[in-house]
């Protein structure tokens, strides 16, 4: 049984990847004075960490997030986009196993708890990115143009990773859903 559910997560993880690479795709804002984009993939990390937990649901999102760079042209970010993007869905599943941990979670107060670890994870998405982008143009001034972006695109995530979680909880994959 327990390897029944290992294949499982692991195609799972393959869904997952496919998802933030295609949603990183689909619609992409290109923000002026910088050298990126905002778009929807952020939704499917969060909601890879809820599906698959912080291991999986990193690999999915650091994976997937390069994919995407590396097949739109922007292969000179891949690396920065993999660490970022990684780091960013470690930092919800660490979160949201630590609120577990403590036995913060109930019915009433399970969305306000998830919705403070993916806080926690867009915050380091945008400081990540910032970070990476004044060392790759050498100054650090520039890159703040793209922090609006950013939170942006992190706070759209959030609210469709949780509506998304919302209905799937309410269906039989429920029982795939790492964080209970």
């Amino acid at each position: 049984m327990e390897s029944d559910r290992k294949t499982i997560k692991i195609a799972l993880t393959g869904v997952m990847m496919g998802l933030v690479l295609v949603t990183t795709m689909m619609i992409r804002i290109h923000v002026p004075f910088t050298q990126g984009y905002v778009h929807l993939g952020d939704a499917m990390i969060f909601l890879s960490v809820l599906v698959l937990g912080r291991n999986y649901g990193t690999l999915a999102a650091g994976i997937g997030s390069a994919l995407s760079d590396l097949l739109s042209g922007y292969a000179y970010y891949a690396p920065w986009t993999f660490v970022v993007k990684a780091l960013m869905a470690f930092v919800v599943g660490a979160a949201l196993e630590y609120m577990e941990k403590k036995g913060k979670f109930s019915v009433g107060r399970r969305t306000p708890l998830e919705l403070l670890a993916m806080l926690f994870g867009g915050i380091e998405m945008t400081v990540g990115y910032y970070i990476a982008a004044s060392l790759m143009q050498g100054n650090w001034v520039t890159p703040l143009y793209s922090v609006p972006g950013n939170i942006g695109q992190f706070i759209v995530g959030m609210i469709l990773a949780t509506a998304l979680a919302k209905v799937l909880y309410r269906t039989p994959a429920r029982k795939y859903f790492e964080i209970k």
